[in-house]
């Protein structure tokens, strides 16, 4: 099988050997954010960790959205070198660049003029307000970098290439920790200094990935008359990663909801919730890479009409992050206090997140199958469905859940938390609902046809 190439050959040990540079780069992205909060935890104040956690989760938020459509790119590209389609694939790599650069220069002029308004709609505590609003200030302007960052690692997921992306991550982690160090530990910047340290590691990171990224051969046609705008292209994939962004975005906003009905229970909740959130990007690392594994290895496969192939890769994927979810599930619910010690020393933050975690060992079995059919159904393009039941399971379960568990005394961090895992159970039984019925007769038709 050449490298790169999943329509070939084995299956487990090819979608592995993608999935570890996956799983790397995002323990790097967990470990660049987490790095913010460990380092402001160690030698900033409450207030400050407030101001991450709130300002973070916007940024992520943003962020998000920005990856889910740029999956649509991944998408496309993924499906053009699986039908042996170079030329359209180097002409959607110039397409995404263009349309990407104009997604990244209007998100950041939005979010710099509306830095304060963000903090308020998210109930930033007072005493964390302007460190809030300072921080998501930072992050905006720094928007057309962070947008370069996911739009290079969609690309060469595309291609079924996962080094590039972890290596891209592993630069920016890297800078990342060195300059919270200095601006944060050393000048004792607080929440601005773990901001400005975000924004230049990123900064970093995608000029010195675009200089190596000039000496690899490609496997498709480019050129620079390919950055140009193609109306069908453009249709392609923004058809393909609209829905996943607008998902993803609504995901995004349930969690900011639910944050802010923590925020409402005092800065401890609201930090200690923080340091849970950056715990459990870590332990849903697993099935997250898998997730995003199956949507590249789907995509070739789906383009050559290997749809048998397909499923056994889905199979693979559940198994390996079931078996990793039972362990994460054991490890948050009776040693969470441990894992949120590391990014933090006050003791009653710590012990609010361990709450938190509690209801997040149930997630991680759910996540096992959910992140899984998450991503097979996005490599297949069904991108209208991921929208759907993302929709449902955040604003017809989490955040309706969330907001009744917040009102029932004695109120904790475990009620609220359960809002998550109710969520992930319902999106998977939508998910299975799904794959039974309008994929297997979508794959028949398709069949039938060829």
């Amino acid at each position: 099988m050449s490298e790169g190439n999943f329509t070939q050959g084995k299956i487990l040990m090819p979608l592995l050997k993608f999935a570890v540079p996956v799983l790397l780069a995002m323990f790097l992205q967990s470990l660049y954010g987490a790095v913010d909060l460990m380092i402001v935890g160690r030698f900033a104040e409450s207030m400050d960790i407030s101001a991450v956690s709130t300002g973070s989760q916007i940024m992520m938020t943003i962020t998000q959205v920005i990856a889910g459509l740029s999956m649509g790119t991944t998408i496309l590209l993924g499906q053009q070198i699986g039908r042996g389609e170079p030329e359209e694939a180097g002409r959607t790599v110039g397409t995404s660049i263009l349309f990407f650069g104009v997604i990244a220069l209007v998100s950041s002029a939005v979010m710099v003029v509306c830095s304060r308004g963000a903090a308020a709609l998210m109930n930033a505590p007072a005493e964390a307000f302007d460190a809030t609003a300072s921080y998501i200030l930072i992050c905006s302007a720094g928007l057309v970098f962070i947008t370069a960052y996911n739009l290079v690692g969609a690309l060469f997921r595309g291609l079924g290439n996962s080094r590039i992306p972890l290596i891209t991550v592993a630069i920016a982690a890297v800078t990342n920790i060195a300059l919270d160090l200095l601006l944060v530990a050393r000048f004792h910047m607080g929440a601005a200094g773990a901001a400005y340290a975000t924004v230049l590691s990123q900064a970093f990171s995608v000029i010195l990935s675009l200089w190596m990224i000039r000496s690899l051969h490609l496997p498709f046609t480019f050129t620079k008359k390919s950055i140009r705008f193609d109306k069908v292209l453009t249709a392609q994939v923004v058809g393909f990663g609209m829905p996943i962004a607008l998902a993803d975005f609504l995901v995004g906003i349930s969690f900011l909801i639910i944050l802010a009905i923590v925020n409402s229970l005092g800065l401890l909740a609201s930090a200690g919730m923080g340091v849970a959130e950056k715990v459990c990007g870590f332990i849903m690392l697993v099935p997250s890479a898998f997730g995003s594994s199956m949507a590249s290895f789907v995509a070739q496969n789906y383009g050559a009409r290997q749809f048998e192939r397909a499923r056994k890769a889905l199979k693979y994927g559940i198994a390996v992050s079931f078996a990793f979810g039972v362990v994460m599930a054991w490890l948050s619910f009776f040693h969470g206090d441990l894992l949120c010690g590391i990014f933090s020393k006050d003791a009653e933050v710590t012990t609010q997140g361990w709450e938190y975690l509690k209801a997040y060992a149930i997630d991680c079995l759910f996540t096992a199958f959910f992140f899984c059919y998450t991503g097979y159904f996005n490599g297949c393009g069904y991108t209208k469905f991921v929208m759907t039941q993302s929709i449902i399971g955040a604003f017809g379960v989490r955040v309706p859940v969330s907001f009744i568990m917040s009102r029932i005394q004695p109120v904790s961090l475990f009620k609220v938390g359960l809002a998550t895992p109710a969520s992930s159970l319902v999106q998977t039984i939508l998910c299975i609902i799904y794959m039974r019925t309008a994929v297997r007769k979508k794959e028949k038709e398709i069949q039938s046809v060829h």
